[in-house]
């Protein structure tokens, strides 16, 4: 892993939890960039990283870099990794992949024909007691699934004076809550059962159709807890606070997912339960080294992370002894363990444990899908 080279594109919220997380592996950061040279230099010497490159230019030139971690705004996606494929570099981005279905088929298309190494950045995946729900669901034991419900929720822009770029359809996308979080949500389902959704019939709120932006840019959660700043001006929002999506699944099985951004209290919870033929799991990314177990005629259990109790494709992602908890930085740094662990090998597995591009296309087409039944009020086939 220490011989791999990586440059993170974004020093935002997300950009420097990439660092921390490629650090811990061994894996070199050399370079960064951001919007501007000023902000570059900035992020680099704030983060200690070597190079602050000029431009996408200068960073593709560099031949030193055998990998590029993509956390700039949503809009810049499909032009930064299309470019970035293009070099022959192998990629990390972001949810969501692009902007539109047609964009993330081009880029898959892309990748395959490049060869590279290509992940999206779904790391609710690799929470190990995510995986351990994903070994028990696959099991005898568990048999065939009946229902799968949950909720992404958070509180960050519970107020109308919250305010982020990703509120503005032309920045983050059509849909906010949805496609923030949820995709979140449902891509974990995805991986977790094994379904794949063919149907959605949603029901989106805009509880704040109007917002107050401040003078300045405000990073992701970063507003919150600060005083308010006196100059603001109002705007019109069309991004989604809320929704309640009905999913049917093929095969029979049926889903609810509620998503959003306005639940008080919430501050970052990713919930699922999945009922089967003979128990029940459910997980929350608030509460994540526990999994809980249903049963009918015995008494339920809490499983705590402990690698020594886990499956060997769960214990392989548990970095410390039970009790010793692990959250959301250590997700991270396992799906970059699991992508430069390929890009080191220098193949592409068939099946990896990682979001690939086809299923970062498949979470754009289902929001895709969900915005057009929230316009009609029907069911909408996937």
């Amino acid at each position: 892993m220490s011989k791999l080279n990586v440059a993170v594109i974004g020093t935002g919220f997300i950009g420097p939890i990439h660092v921390e997380a490629l650090r811990r592996l061994g894996v070199h950061v050399e370079g960064v960039l951001d919007v501007d040279l000023k902000r570059t230099k900035a992020a680099a010497g704030q983060l200690g990283i070597p190079t602050a490159y000029k431009n996408m230019k200068e960073l593709l030139a560099d031949a030193s870099i055998d990998c590029v971690h993509i956390a700039s705004p949503n809009r810049l996606h499909f032009e930064h990794v299309s470019a970035v494929v293009g070099s022959g570099k192998h990629v990390v981005c972001e949810k969501p992949l692009a902007m539109t279905s047609k964009e993330t088929a081009k880029l898959v298309k892309q990748a395959k024909e490049a060869g590279v190494v290509a992940a999206c950045n779904y790391h609710n995946r690799f929470y190990p007691l995510v995986i351990e729900a994903r070994q028990r669901i696959a099991s005898k034991g568990f048999g065939g699934i009946f229902t799968v419900v949950g909720q992404y929720a958070q509180d960050w822009l519970l107020y109308d004076t919250d305010y982020n770029w990703r509120v503005l359809a032309g920045e983050g996308g059509e849909l906010r809550a949805v496609g923030d979080i949820g995709t979140h949500w449902l891509d974990t389902i995805h991986f977790v059962t094994g379904l794949e959704i063919e149907a959605v019939f949603a029901d989106l709120l805009i509880a704040h159709p109007v917002r107050k932006r401040p003078a300045g840019e405000v990073e992701t959660f970063s507003g919150k807890g600060k005083k308010k700043p006196a100059k603001s001006r109002k705007i019109k929002v069309t991004t989604e606070d809320f929704g309640t999506i009905l999913l049917r699944f093929k095969g029979g099985s049926r889903g609810v997912l509620t998503v959003s951004q306005i639940a008080a209290g919430r501050k970052n919870r990713l919930q699922f339960e999945v009922s089967g033929e003979k128990e029940s799991l459910a997980w929350n990314s608030e509460s994540p080294n526990e999994l809980w177990i249903g049963h009918r005629e015995r008494a339920n259990e809490v499983l705590l992370r402990d690698p020594s109790l886990l499956s060997p494709a769960a214990a392989r992602f548990a970095s410390y002894p039970g009790g010793h908890n692990e959250g959301f930085a250590d997700a991270f740094k396992h799906l970059y363990d699991a992508v430069h662990e390929q890009i080191a090998a220098k193949r592409r597995a068939k099946k990896p444990l990682y979001a690939t591009f086809e299923q970062a296309h498949r979470e754009v087409v289902l929001c895709e899908a969900i915005a057009k039944s929230n316009r009609t009020g029907r069911w909408v086939a996937v």
